[in-house]
């Protein structure tokens, strides 16, 4: 019997369980997938009891989202290379008696994004991303992987020269670091570059219930060739993806990648491969992999 669940706050409008209740299913496992929503207020006390149930056996499996995904990496008693690499953690595991540290958003990310957009795959692009938090880390990291020359657009201009110290650090490459409001400049190095610009939004802006949102101011220069993805995957169209078609670049929401971090997460908690689980769980929320 798989005791899973998710910790992060707010939670009302998580797939995961959804997700992985139909993996179990695929797989001929029982088990259980719930929410555990904590508010800030309460983190060390709730996180503290259940990293302990982890440990224990009581429950087999966790991942975790906004805004924990970097605070948690204190509690655990081993990073995996990607969870170091990125400085963020969403799944959590139990080898031994030691609580493991993961980060399967990462490698979820760019396996959707080459599925979306093909072009991305042995080419150079140069990398654009809104938001230095957890799931930015992911992302930023995924593209240094390859590569690519990477800028962070971000509100906490000192959170991002955090990130961008941290993948120094790592000798993983330069970030370079811009205000938020270098959106809405048009002489600004993407636009002037002759690579293909891959743009991210990697904040949380346009998230139901706040849907009418966008992190791209509404007469921003875009891109003059290249795509955009929003890790928003709820609603699936944003405001962003529609503004980024209309000024005809191709976009992707991150439903995809979601259903991706989910697969590998649960490879890592029952030993079934993700590719095995991959298209029930996006059966059961409706998505089909390109």
């Amino acid at each position: 019997m798989y005791r899973l669940g998710l910790i992060g706050y707010p939670l009302g409008h998580s797939l995961s369980p959804v997700l992985h209740q139909a993996a179990l299913e695929e797989a001929g496992l029982e088990g259980e997938y719930r929410l555990y929503e904590i508010p800030p207020q309460e983190v060390e006390d709730r996180l503290s009891r259940l990293l302990d149930d982890l440990r224990h056996g009581r429950v087999h499996g966790l991942n975790v989202t906004i805004p924990y995904k970097q605070r948690v990496m204190a509690w655990v008693d081993v990073l995996t290379h990607a969870a170091r690499a990125c400085g963020a953690v969403n799944t959590l595991y139990v080898e031994g008696e030691r609580v493991v540290g993961d980060n399967t958003d990462a490698l979820g990310f760019w396996e959707d994004l080459r599925r979306c957009f093909p072009a991305v795959q042995g080419s150079r692009w140069r990398g654009v991303v809104l938001g230095a938090g957890g799931a930015a880390r992911a992302v930023v990291y995924a593209l240094l992987q390859q590569g690519w020359p990477v800028h962070v657009l971000a509100r906490r201009v000192e959170q991002a020269h955090e990130l961008a110290a941290h993948f120094r650090a790592q000798g993983l490459g330069t970030v370079q670091i811009h205000p938020w409001e270098a959106r809405a400049h048009s002489k600004v190095p993407w636009l002037q570059a002759e690579l293909p610009v891959l743009l991210v939004n990697a904040t949380p802006v346009g998230m139901h219930p706040h849907s009418q949102a966008s992190p791209w101011p509404e007469e921003g220069p875009w891109p003059p060739r290249g795509a955009v993805y929003d890790l928003v995957y709820n609603p699936r169209e944003t405001r962003f993806l529609q503004a980024a078609r209309r000024a005809g670049l191709p976009a992707a929401g991150g439903l995809g990648m979601l259903i991706w971090q989910a697969a590998l997460a649960f490879e890592r908690w029952t030993q079934v491969p993700a590719q095995s689980v991959l298209l029930a769980m996006g059966k059961a929320v409706g998505w089909v992999p390109r």
